[in-house]
């Protein structure tokens, strides 16, 4: 059934308003998934604060060009979802919906895969959006810089140590 212009302008509406709220996107192919899995997909991301929307691809493609994004478009064959966060803060993860699609896309291989996204006012390639999932969540990078800080300070004091057994 075909949908009618009004529906087209209503949906082109969210879809550019999901847009200009967004402070991190990113594309994904969904194919032979069922409703189960996309139900514990879309509880996953709820869960982590991150919408997911299946959009239709001229849609997109329309509310992308209007929202005048850097760089290139990502291709977008298949069928299309987007991903996104939309709360604009200093402890906003803008990783987040990557890292949270990271996972289910190793889960459902060959049913679910990136396509790209948007990031900071540019367009992230395929690649880019592989590599954006796997940065670690702030806290745990916050551990791993705290972790590089005391190991020099860890070393000094087992060193310090070992001389003074030495002299005892």
């Amino acid at each position: 059934m075909a949908i009618t212009r009004a529906k087209k302008e209503s949906l082109l509406k969210e879809v550019t308003e999901s847009l200009s709220n967004a402070v991190s996107v990113i594309f994904v192919a969904f194919k032979g998934m069922n409703v189960k899995e996309a139900n514990e997909l879309r509880d996953a991301l709820r869960t982590n604060g991150v919408k997911y929307t299946v959009v239709k691809k001229t849609l997109l493609k329309k509310a992308l060009t209007d929202k005048g994004y850097e760089g290139e478009m990502p291709e977008m064959p298949g069928e299309v979802a987007m991903a996104y966060i939309s709360t604009s803060s200093e402890d906003t993860d803008v990783t987040l919906p990557a890292r949270s699609l990271g996972s289910f896309v190793k889960k459902f291989k060959g049913k679910l895969g990136f396509l790209g996204g948007a990031l900071e006012g540019r367009y992230l390639s395929l690649k880019d959006a592989v590599q954006v999932a796997e940065i670690p969540a702030t806290p745990m990078l916050r551990g791993m810089f705290v972790n590089i800080i005391n190991s020099p300070i860890q070393r000094m004091v087992i060193a310090l140590n070992q001389i003074a057994e030495k002299k005892a």
